[in-house]
């Protein structure tokens, strides 16, 4: 596909990667509608794309909420006048232990709260939104379309994040799963496994909590957004590419092993 021939959904794109996912589209022609929840970051987000080549339409969007999700897909269908990309960027993080007992021996657990917003988010409303993209794409015979899963690195377990290790390793499991299903409709389902990166969620660490996390990277850096989104460029374009999730960390994955 070339990227000025996307019409694109991209969610959670009020900033992090998903902002960053919308602004690199917009820059190669394309159009975008991006949503979340977050009105005035989608509002920065329209005003950043002022000028470039493509269109930017932005419009509020809860992927957990399916009337919300099916609203969103006709609005983005009508301002575009079509569909073919879907860029499954939002996600939460709610870090916590399973237990954990304290040095007074008082046993604290994972709220169950906790539990199902992450998955909520970074699971069901993938869901959500890849089954409404489809549906579509089905639906109006497009034949040519991408669906894009941001997973994570962390889809292999790691401490104090089992509600999004669960929900990233989920996701990685549906990106499979979806492109079998969908191949025959020519959809075609990639997912995309950033390890740390340089985005808003880093936002008040200290240079000695960065360090540590650079100390377990090979290429000795975080990622920045760009990095991952050379890897999105790739499975947009690349026509062959299909059910398969690519790390882009730096080595890191390799130190989790």
């Amino acid at each position: 596909m070339r990227l000025s021939d996307a019409k694109a959904i991209v969610t959670g794109a009020a900033g992090g990667l998903g902002g960053a996912f919308a602004l690199e589209l917009v820059r190669e022609g394309a159009s975008v509608v991006a949503g979340d929840t977050n009105a005035a970051g989608l509002r920065k987000l329209a005003s950043d794309a002022e000028g470039m080549p493509g269109q930017i339409f932005v419009a509020k969007l809860d992927i957990t909420d399916e009337e919300s999700v099916s609203g969103f897909i006709a609005t983005a269908a009508e301002r575009m006048e079509g569909l073919n990309v879907l860029l499954n960027s939002a996600g939460i993080a709610r870090d916590g232990l399973l237990i954990s007992q304290g040095d007074d021996g008082e046993l604290k657990k994972l709220p169950l709260a906790q539990w199902r917003k992450v998955v909520d988010v970074n699971l069901t409303g993938q869901f959500l939104m890849a089954r409404e993209l489809a549906a579509y794409v089905v639906k109006n015979d497009v034949r040519d379309a991408v669906i894009v899963n941001l997973s994570s690195i962390a889809r292999a377990g790691n401490p104090g994040q089992s509600n999004y290790a669960a929900s990233k390793a989920g996701l990685d499991a549906c990106t499979r799963t979806w492109a079998l299903e969908l191949a025959r409709y020519g959809i075609r389902v990639g997912g995309v496994a950033p390890g740390v990166t340089e985005t808003g969620f880093l936002e008040g660490f200290s240079e000695e909590a960065l360090a540590r996390l650079r100390s377990g990277i090979p290429l000795g850096r975080l990622g920045r957004p760009e990095d991952i989104w050379r890897a999105v460029r790739f499975i947009l374009e690349d026509e062959f590419f299909t059910g398969r999730t690519v790390e882009i960390d730096g080595g890191a994955a390799m130190g989790m092993l």
